[in-house]
């Protein structure tokens, strides 16, 4: 009896090494100190995060204003299809892609739905309205932060020196009362 337990654990633990590896779609770090740039790949579970991967699908730079993201689709979707687990941050950047909402649709079709006509046609639409979304989306952070010399900018303050190109004076400041802090006895 107890060997018989061994025996069934070893072939559990076999079966998922062999034919269960977990496949992750996550980012890799690239860039240097404080200026990170990411290729999105696909990699075994167990694989350190800057270590070896399968394939490369993309690349995701947060730097930019909105952020970069370059990715194959394709690539994306068969990987899904594959069964393949994004990270977090990997499935928010392929729902923003659309590659999410395209699995979904291509389940349908699978599921007799509809057919890939309609579905290709969705997909466009969704695309199209998305695109138009970004680009308003990226105006209004162009008007909310314009150059820093810019009409609108932040304020330049004027310093002024005297005739030998030395600072002026400075002021002493007046000592703030303190209102809600401890008493303090003199």
């Amino acid at each position: 009896m107890h060997s018989q337990f061994w025996t069934v654990t070893l072939l559990v633990h076999a079966f998922k090494f062999l034919f269960k590896m977990p496949v992750k779609i996550r980012l890799q770090r690239h860039g240097s100190k404080k200026r990170p740039f990411y290729f999105i790949v696909v990699a075994d579970a167990r694989a350190p995060r800057d270590g070896k991967f399968i394939q490369k699908i993309g690349t995701y730079n947060p730097l930019t204003v909105p952020a970069s993201v370059q990715l194959d689709r394709q690539k994306a979707l068969d990987w899904l299809h594959k069964g393949a687990q994004p990270t977090d941050t990997v499935r928010r950047i392929l729902s923003y892609k659309g590659v999410l909402y395209l699995k979904h649709l291509l389940r349908g079709v699978k599921l007799g739905l509809f057919d890939d006509a309609a579905a290709m046609e969705k997909f466009q639409k969704w695309h199209g309205e998305h695109e138009i979304a970004l680009k308003k989306r990226a105006e209004e952070n162009r008007k909310a932060r314009p150059g820093r010399r810019g009409p609108g900018g932040p304020p330049m303050r004027r310093v002024e020196r005297s005739d030998r190109g030395e600072r002026p004076e400075r002021t002493e400041r007046p000592e703030k009362k303190s209102e809600g802090g401890p008493k303090q006895e003199a």
